[in-house]
């Protein structure tokens, strides 16, 4: 099973080489779509050995622009500022070697220590467990023809990850794979567990079909 891996940055060149390195194995397509870097992002991705496409702001869209250059038989979404762990790719082939089974993701752990970020580490585990709805930064794999059976990712200013889950999970299985994904704590560095607070927040307005652009707007304060 080849696997394409598609990674979103923007003004990503402190972190992107590591999240590019972490990818690469046999069988792996690494392509870096960048949302419009002033920086040295798209440099350091061709030098790390990605491919790179060029597309507009909004995660959403370069999700979709790498989906669609996509060559793998699965697509695995990762974040430029998280890494995969050793033998992610075994995981995710032993996983989808399973025909019931539609996408997944992985465990979360992050970079940083301190005891609120574990707690929060807790929040997510419990997250998961209870509704079995993963977020974007535990790398969101899927089989590339259950991608094309619900049109690609869903395009949304905010939590279209949870989109592309929900979408996904109508078609088989989400697994959440033991293994873990080390990624940043940069987004809680000021005040961690407002931060997690207003995460359950938009998931919550998620739940109930709230206005995506209002929420986007209220989450960006």
């Amino acid at each position: 099973m080849r696997i394409t891996v598609v990674i979103p940055a923007l003004e990503e060149e402190g972190r992107v080489t590591d999240a590019v390195r972490s990818a690469q194995g046999p069988d792996i397509d690494v392509v870096v779509v960048d949302g419009g870097s002033q920086d040295a992002t798209v440099e350091r991705a061709r030098a790390a050995g990605a491919r790179t496409r060029c597309a507009g702001p909004g995660r959403a869209h370069q999700l979709q622009i790498g989906a669609e250059d996509a060559a793998g038989d699965a697509l695995v979404f990762l974040h430029a500022d998280t890494r995969l762990p050793p033998g992610w790719a075994d995981a995710v082939r032993r996983c989808l070697a399973d025909p019931g089974v539609a996408g997944g993701a992985f465990g979360l752990r992050f970079q940083e220590a301190g005891a609120r970020l574990r707690f929060i580490e807790l929040g997510v585990w419990l997250r998961v467990a209870l509704f079995r709805i993963p977020y974007g930064d535990q790398a969101l794999f899927v089989r590339r023809a259950v991608l094309e059976k619900v049109g690609g990712v869903p395009q949304a200013p905010i939590m279209e990850d949870l989109d592309l889950v929900r979408a996904v999970g109508r078609h088989g299985r989400i697994v959440i794979l033991p293994e873990t994904v080390v990624t940043s704590a940069r987004r809680y560095a000021a005040r961690p567990l407002r931060h997690m607070l207003r995460n359950w927040a938009a998931l919550l307005a998620w739940r109930f079909g709230l206005d995506r652009r209002r929420v986007a707007g209220w989450y960006a304060r």
